[in-house]
């Protein structure tokens, strides 16, 4: 399959067939990495990682993915370069896109990560922003079929924050992979209808389920349950307002065992132990939830090899 030239902003733009295909990439990448065998398909590539925030697995995934297949890359923080400040987001692009192969941005708006790729002619790749966090969710579906060895037919169900980038980004995967997904969240934290209609679509394609749910039972049957932390960067003057509308949502002992399933809890980090999660809980899913922050790296490279690399 040739993505070769194509920008990663959010999983919209792949089909199932593609989303598939990285994690076959992915998961033959890391059997490598684990025999010590590393590419050279970035060799002779320079890779800009701008961050207007800052980040662990995001900047080390790419940072050691890059490293790995030969490339070089290039951290280039809100205070190095004057990205929408000095300069406009697409002069800023047009400059880069002359110096560097690849670009990834972490930052705040799903518009900056467009513009960067519309103007800078080179792959783009999208680490987080308020709307969406795709490659987090490669490296989700990644550890789910290390866990279960498919994703069709399973049963998702996320705990907390309904509209933020996680969410958001799940709702989409899980509608294009056969994934039935469910958000429990009060109804003041529910996602955008029209995000919703449109995952209806894809969900509608491959034979999955959508629901949107302030209710406790429905973790029943869940084969996944998914949190992530109550308030996400930049929210941070909400935290009391969110822990009070989100406390009966916490994953604890009681929520787990209304599932009647031997299901997995899955943590995009970082955790805020005793908010979204009780320690007990999370301690439990440890192993499974550093597999998954371990996967960042592999579908990751696995987005930077198909999309800039020679294979």
């Amino acid at each position: 399959m040739n993505l070769k030239g194509r920008s990663f902003l959010t999983l919209k733009d792949y089909t199932p067939a593609e989303i598939e295909y990285l994690l076959d990439l992915a998961a033959d990448l890391k059997r490598k990495k684990k025999r010590g065998i590393c590419g050279n398909s970035l060799k002779g590539k320079n890779i800009a990682l701008i961050f207007e925030k800052p980040s662990t697995r995001t900047r080390c995934a790419f940072t050691v993915a890059c490293i790995d297949e030969g490339g070089h890359p290039e951290y280039l923080s809100k205070d190095d370069i004057q990205l929408g400040h000095k300069e406009s987001v697409e002069d800023t692009a047009r400059v880069l896109g002359r110096m560097f192969d690849g670009i990834e941005f972490r930052g705040f708006k799903q518009e900056t990560v467009e513009k960067l790729a519309k103007y800078s002619g080179v792959p783009v790749w999208n680490g987080l922003t308020d709307s969406y966090h795709p490659t987090q969710i490669l490296a989700d579906f990644l550890t789910i079929r290390e866990q279960f060895g498919k994703l069709k037919g399973l049963k998702l169900v996320f705990v907390g924050d309904g509209r933020n980038n996680i969410a958001n980004s799940l709702m989409i995967g899980c509608s294009k992979m056969g994934i039935d997904y469910t958000i429990l969240a009060p109804t003041a934290l529910w996602p955008d209808k029209e995000l919703q209609k449109q995952c209806q679509e894809y969900a509608k394609a491959s034979g999955s389920s959508i629901s949107i749910t302030d209710s406790i039972d429905a973790i029943s049957g869940a084969d996944v349950l998914y949190t992530d932390v109550w308030c996400s960067m930049g929210e941070e003057d909400l935290a009391a307002e969110r822990i009070k509308l989100l406390r009966p949502y916490q994953v604890n002992e009681s929520l787990l065992a209304r599932t009647g399933k031997d299901s997995i809890l899955l943590h995009c980090l970082p955790a805020v132990k005793g908010n979204e999660v009780t320690e007990e809980v999370f301690e439990r899913f440890a192993d499974v939830i550093f597999d998954e922050a371990e996967n960042r790296m592999h579908t990751i490279k696995a987005v930077m090899v198909a999309t800039l690399g020679d294979i």
